[in-house]
């Protein structure tokens, strides 16, 4: 297994899985905000009493720490083998392949992905599963009050559809190079899959995109 760590397929097999396994979480997660738009007491439920500091929440907090740790670090590693190996010719393709920009720039845009995850943990998974756990005094139990205070400021929804707009590049190219990675490469089924991989990210960037906005809108009927 240790072609995995040691060489370059094997790097970017182990980038394509956790980010795979990552799109997948999106979905979950994208799903589950948008309850908040049609319903406060059942996005609190899931949030706090199925979710919350439940031991099977906790433990799927860490696998998903995991699957976003295996996707930083060996994106860091691999653009870097790649801009030491082509130099300033890093994107050229002996096929003359169009390249767009979101695949020229995946590393800037999962720096700026990051940036914005810290601040979106710090806002919502701090102040309510963490502090929660770790019985720090203060922790929020009405999870949609708390993204409702959160998105009051515009500032605030501004930076969120921004970072939404960068998942949405990130994901485009993602989607598709994630899966021809692992093998379905073939003519064929990449024009198809490159079809979903748009028409996917567009849905749940849409998703996610939705709630802040909503929220934000209507603020105060949200509170009641």
């Amino acid at each position: 297994m240790s072609w995995l760590i040691k060489s370059s397929i094997g790097r970017k097999f182990v980038q394509s899985i956790s980010g795979l396994f990552l799109i997948l979480f999106l979905l979950f997660h994208m799903s589950m905000n948008l309850v908040l738009i049609f319903s406060y007491d059942t996005y609190n439920f899931i949030a706090n009493e199925v979710l919350g500091a439940n031991w099977w929440a906790v433990a799927a907090t860490g696998v998903l720490a995991l699957g976003f740790i295996f996707h930083i670090l060996y994106g860091v590693i691999l653009t870097l083998q790649n801009r030491k190996a082509r130099g300033k010719d890093r994107y050229a393709s002996a096929s003359k392949t169009k390249t767009t920009w979101s695949s020229q720039n995946m590393f800037v845009l999962g720096v700026f992905i990051l940036l914005f995850l810290v601040l979106h943990l710090y806002q919502m998974w701090y102040q309510m599963q963490f502090k929660e756990l770790l019985g720090i005094e203060g922790f929020r139990h009405d999870s949609a009050q708390l993204i409702a205070e959160v998105f009051s400021s515009l500032w605030v929804v501004i930076v969120y559809e921004l970072a939404f707009l960068a998942l949405w590049l990130h994901l485009t190219h993602g989607f598709w190079s994630a899966l021809h990675t692992v093998g379905w490469n073939n003519t064929v089924w990449m024009k198809r899959i490159k079809v979903l991989g748009n028409v996917f990210s567009t849905i749940v960037c849409l998703g996610f995109a939705i709630v802040p906005i909503a929220v934000y809108l209507g603020y105060s009927n949200l509170l009641g």
